[in-house]
């Protein structure tokens, strides 16, 4: 590809960078983890968007283990020249000047995700130091910088290693503990990333190396969006042949990928320009309805729709669909770009899937027939579970299922309360005397619950712990639920430690994020963590949560098994625990040890829980043959 004109002229500043340090949630999402990892996509993003023009094939990412991350790409180098109207270089314009950046004006960037300008320069202010290599026209540049201010001037410099008269930028930052804490970067969650943009951009090579461990991982997929289906649907059983086309209209590109598969979930992952539009837009929404119209089009057309009206929730049951587009403007809302705001998209989107689809079906009459026939079962389970929702939507279902299961908490604020799900009445029991009323409730469930991956929403409603669950939390399921009607803001799960508190764990995880997704992907369900071991000498009592720090509290007390004066308890079940204890190391919130379930990567949670819930043994028997050697307890 002929090389365009990229030089400091192209550089616009819109404000200067101020109160970035001071405020930084407001251009990052937050402090916390997922902001740490939001600095790394802001520099990817810079590196991507010069692989979307074709000036970049190759990206390498590297966390260091002092906690630093370097990007590094073969694209055409940041502008060094100097920039007229501040007298300072175009690198230095970038990293030190809010909404600085070539992207304004599509002359150097057609499409880009990284629109607001503020992305590296964000970057800069919020890193304890960070350093910048250019290497362009022969040359290699370089400049460090410290909580955003530059140390030094750019100057020119020998390339090192490999890179010998390659262009590209190379940014190498570390986060600011004093505005991060102690948060450490996530390999899994950056593979994730760099995984997405494997398969959004064909070819594109993506390279991650995390020098703490010595483990490296190389993404490159030829296939693009129908690699990124394959790998979604992998382990799943496919109804018909992938559906994948692309189209352009008004400036718009879209490429969409559909699959349906046996399950009774939808999986769809939506993008735009590269970025995860995690929160959807008004490209879902287009696509969401021209898949309704078209479908129950082409049934009625064809007569295999009969005296059946498909809606929405019919027609994505089982579906998996990627959608990328592609736009000069995007609205997005924040600069965490989680929702697309532009209005013109939905109908560009609905008018292309509405023309490609209907041509594949009408080409394909035994693909079609299969994915019509998975569609009007759902639409016929939909009718017999609308029954089963009316009873639950009814305010007083409450108080007619709930007598003396339900031990709720005076607290009326949902940010306060909490409710801990308790399997058994022994356990129940001695949860319901050791809570604290205030702002703790305690629900029993009897059992084992329903395994909801291998069931349609007619027959969940129908187990009567599932409806106990759903009406104690009070946010509806499946398409009604609504995370801002949540009765507890801490969802907690209380089993035993062994097998079967195992399993009961691992079910009531797959209901919440089948049915409930919310409430996992914004932090609300936990899982109490009680204590294995109660060793006691003398007057001091310590609990071990696990064999190795049982291990280390023998020896400091300088104690083993069988010793006269000690009281050793393994406790089998929370029905073991008193109610002070059980208090003391599981529910008191000074002391106890629960952990909160983080929904980090959507595509690996959806295959999890189809591999280990789902109706195929194979996968399930390869998953376990696969890690076998991990499993550091086993109850038998």
């Amino acid at each position: 590809m002929e090389e365009e004109s990229y030089t400091a002229k192209d550089i616009q500043v819109l404000k200067d960078l101020t109160a970035v340090r001071k405020r930084p949630s407001m251009y990052i999402g937050d402090t916390s983890s997922r902001g740490l990892h939001h600095l790394v996509n802001e520099v990817l993003d810079n590196s991507v968007d010069e692989a979307l023009i074709g000036f970049c094939t190759a990206i390498e990412v590297i966390i260091h283990p002092d906690n630093s991350v370097t990007v590094n790409d073969n694209g055409r180098g940041i502008p060094v020249d100097l920039h007229q109207e501040y007298n300072l270089s175009a690198v230095e314009v970038v990293m030190t000047k809010l909404h600085a950046g070539g992207k304004f004006d599509h002359k150097v960037y057609k499409v880009a995700g990284g629109l607001h300008g503020v992305g590296i320069s964000v970057v800069n202010a919020l890193s304890e130091w960070l350093e910048v290599e250019v290497r362009r026209n022969g040359h290699c540049y370089f400049q460090r910088y410290e909580r955003g201010q530059p140390v030094c001037n750019l100057k020119e410099e020998e390339y090192a290693g490999e890179n010998n008269g390659e262009s590209g930028t190379k940014i190498r930052f570390k986060p600011d503990s004093e505005i991060f804490g102690v948060y450490e970067f996530d390999a899994n969650l950056l593979a994730t990333r760099l995984r997405e943009l494997a398969f959004l951009n064909k070819g594109l090579s993506l390279h991650l190396k995390d020098e703490r461990t010595g483990e490296e991982k190389e993404f490159q997929y030829e296939g693009g969006i129908a690699s990124f289906l394959e790998y979604l649907n992998r382990d799943k059983r496919v109804l018909h042949r992938a559906i994948l086309f692309e189209d352009e209209k008004d400036d718009v590109k879209v490429e969409i990928g559909i699959q349906y598969n046996d399950s009774y979930v939808e999986n769809i992952f939506s993008f735009v320009n590269n970025v995860k539009t995690i929160e959807g837009g008004k490209h879902l929404s287009g696509f969401k309805a021209a898949l309704t119209r078209a479908l129950n089009e082409y049934g009625k057309a064809n007569n295999l729709l009969k005296k059946v009206s498909l809606d929405g929730e019919d027609v994505r049951e089982g579906l998996t669909a990627v959608i990328s587009l592609k736009l000069r403007e995007p609205q997005f809302e924040g600069q965490t770009k989680t929702k697309l705001g532009n209005s013109e998209v939905k109908g560009i989107v609905e008018s292309i899937v509405r023309e490609h689809l209907w041509d594949f079906l009408d080409e394909n009459p035994t693909d079609a027939t299969a994915i019509i026939q998975k569609v009007v079962d759902a639409a016929r389970a939909r009718e017999a579970a609308r029954h089963a929702r009316e009873i639950v939507r009814k305010k007083d279902f409450i108080t007619d299922s709930l007598p003396g299961k339900l031990a709720d908490c005076s607290e009326k604020d949902p940010a306060k309360r909490e409710i801990y799900i308790v399997e058994g009445d022994s356990a129940g029991g001695s949860a319901k005397q050791a809570r604290d009323k205030n702002f703790q409730a305690i629900l029993p469930i009897r059992g084992k619950i329903l395994n909801v991956e291998k069931a349609r929403l007619d027959k969940i409603l129908k187990s009567t712990e599932i409806r106990t669950l759903v009406t104690a939390l009070g946010a509806g399921i499946g398409e009604d639920f609504d995370l801002e009607k949540v009765r507890y803001h801490k969802v907690i799960i209380m089993s035993d430690a062994d097998v079967d508190g195992a399993h009961i764990r691992t079910l009531l995880l797959t209901f919440f994020y089948r049915y409930m997704q919310g409430l996992v992907s914004m932090n609300h369900v936990y899982i109490a963590m009680p204590p294995l071991y109660m060793v006691k000498k003398g007057k001091e009592m310590r609990y071990a949560f696990s064999d190795s720090e049982y291990v280390k509290i023998l020896e400091e007390l300088n104690v083993k098994e069988g010793d006269t004066g000690v009281k050793i308890q393994r406790y089998k079940g929370l029905g073991e625990m008193n109610p002070e204890q059980l208090w003391e190391t599981t529910m008191n919130p000074l002391t106890r040890c629960i952990k909160r379930v983080a929904l980090e990567d959507a595509a690996e949670a959806d295959w999890l829980f189809t591999v280990l819930m789902g109706e195929e043994v194979e996968p399930r028997k390869n998953f376990i043959q696969a890690h076998a050697k991990e499993v550091m307890i086993l109850d038998v």
